[in-house]
């Protein structure tokens, strides 16, 4: 069985949201009160509240929070990171995978931090440029590897239902730090995330 999160909302916000969003279907023309859209501002208001949690988390601390001391100055590579985020220009979805790598320099972090820190940053309002430079800062200056490199394929709903309504378009965006500035080391990288290994 998989873990269920429970969510716990700020009775306040949710109130505050619940009324926008009740203002907005009534821009749009619809009826707040028609009971397919009765209970809809207040789901909304949470729905938002949970897709930018991230504010309220410390990336740097969950890292911490699974640092280990060991003697391994190789690659170690997380990928197909699945991520999930809101498009801060038109709040609307984009999604994807990143691809996460860095060198040790006498710590490792326990795996799972990885993926959780692509969340705490996915999960508030952004663009996928700075989402991607944000995650590699963090790891960077958190563990202080001898390198770290990242690479983030979304596809964006901002583009895919409306604007050029463009369904197959996937935007990629990396960055690179100590080690994996260098050709040799990256060139590896890439191909590690590239490969199906069995």
């Amino acid at each position: 069985m998989g873990l269920i999160e429970t969510q716990v909302y700020d009775a306040s916000t949710t109130e505050s949201i619940k009324k926008d969003y009740h203002n907005i279907i009534h821009s749009l023309g619809e009826d707040p009160k028609r009971e397919g859209l009765l209970k809809t501002p207040e789901r909304a208001s949470k729905a938002m509240q949970y897709l930018t949690k991230g504010y309220n988390e410390d990336p740097a601390k969950i890292l911490k929070s699974a640092l280990f001391k060991e003697d391994y100055q190789n690659m170690v590579l997380v990928k197909n990171i699945e991520l999930y985020s809101l498009c801060e220009h038109h709040l609307l979805p984009f999604f994807g995978k990143a691809h996460i790598a860095y060198i040790p320099n006498g710590y490792v972090v326990g795996l799972s931090k990885l993926p959780r820190v692509v969340d705490v940053f996915a999960r508030r309002l952004q663009v996928q440029e700075r989402l991607t430079n944000e995650i590699l800062n963090c790891i960077q200056e958190t563990l202080k590897p001898i390198g770290v490199a990242i690479v983030i394929e979304a596809a964006h709903m901002c583009m895919m239902m409306r604007g050029v309504q463009k369904q197959n378009s996937v935007t990629t965006t990396s960055a690179f730090k100590g080690e994996f500035e260098k050709t040799q080391t990256r060139a590896e990288f890439m191909n590690l995330i590239q490969a199906d290994l069995k």
